[in-house]
């Protein structure tokens, strides 16, 4: 498995794939990431077309199990971000 992509990495294939400057396309970034966390901490969910669909989910009040005493104690109910991938983007990786 190969190293994750860094978000320069990421800035200079977004400014190369643009046809612009890694300023502008850091800007695009920067302005894309803002959206969908401000959409997805108001409850709503973001499709990006071929990539998958980002969207929060609450887990209710659980016991779960302290690892290091085995001790069972209660967690309070939370939310949690989850993405399901497109079918494409499976389809192109599988195939």
């Amino acid at each position: 498995m190969t190293k994750p992509m860094t978000k320069t990495q990421l800035v200079a294939a977004l400014a190369e794939e643009m046809d612009s400057d890694k300023k502008s396309a850091a800007a695009a970034l920067e302005a894309i990431t803002a959206l969908i966390t401000r959409e997805v901490s108001a409850g709503g969910a973001v499709t990006l077309p071929g990539v998958g669909k980002i969207y929060c989910r609450e887990r209710p009040e659980r016991m779960v199990r302290n690892p290091q005493t085995g001790e069972q104690m209660k967690k309070e109910a939370d939310k949690v971000v989850k993405m399901t991938i497109a079918k494409a983007l499976k389809d192109s990786v599988n195939g």
